[in-house]
This record gives C-alpha cells, structure tokens and sequence, in this order.
C-alpha cells in the first residue's frame, strides 16, 4: 500500500508542470514577467503560459495580466482574452491577418518589467536574459 501511495504522489507533481494536450510537444519560451515566470508555448490562433515559479495565495486577476503580456511577448499578437486559473492560463490570439510569429528564443528566456503605470494600464519593457 505504501508503494501505491509513493507512486500515486509521484504521478501528481509530475503532472504539475505539464502543458495541455493542445500544446505537448511544442518548444516552450520562459518569461518572467513582474515576478511571475511562465512557460509560454502558441499553436495556431492559441498560446498557453504555464506558471513555474512558486508564489504565496496569487490571486488571478494580477497572475492573468502578466500571462497576457507573456504570451503577447512570445506570439507577437495582441491577446484579446485569458482564461485558466493561477496555474495554467490559456490566451486567444489576435494576429491581424497573419499567423502568429515563430515564438522569440525557443528555451531561451525573456524578463519584463512595468516600466510605468497609469492607473489600471502599465508598460512593460521585455529584455532576453
């Protein structure tokens, strides 16, 4: 029964930083964003960011935001919604006419930081690490 009980916990926290179906196989980029590191990965009209770094009671509202800024960093498109929870956000992609960019820096990592607020609107700035 103890085996059982070690396999079983084994399986859940692998399955903690595992992207979606929709998204297996693809190359992720890492960006950090105000804090929030994500793997960012885009199929067709989608991008995923998944959260990999530890953060006390986030709320999603702040950990949406910077998932949107992340995929619009890596896709080149304008997100136009967030949906998911604090751990795994899925974003749909407004690429203009156009397909999404090739994602910036495969395993390659990206840090952005506000660089000013104006009320609920802020700016960011993007650099690769």
């Amino acid at each position: 029964m103890r085996t059982y009980s070690l396999i079983f916990l084994g399986l859940l926290v692998t399955a903690c930083n595992t992207p979606g179906p929709h998204f297996r196989g693809l190359p992720a980029t890492r960006v950090t964003v105000d804090g929030s590191t994500f793997d960012v990965r885009v199929r067709d009209r989608l991008a995923e960011a998944l959260r990999v770094n530890p953060e006390y009671a986030p709320r999603f509202g702040p950990i949406r935001d910077r998932a949107g800024v992340a995929m619009e960093q890596v896709s080149g498109c304008k997100v136009t919604e967030v949906r998911g929870d604090q751990a795994l956000a899925t974003g749909l992609l407004d690429c203009g006419d156009g397909p999404p960019k090739q994602p910036i820096q495969a395993d390659g990592h990206n840090v952005c930081y506000t660089v000013r607020t104006m009320g609920p609107l802020r700016d960011y700035r993007c650099d690769p690490v």
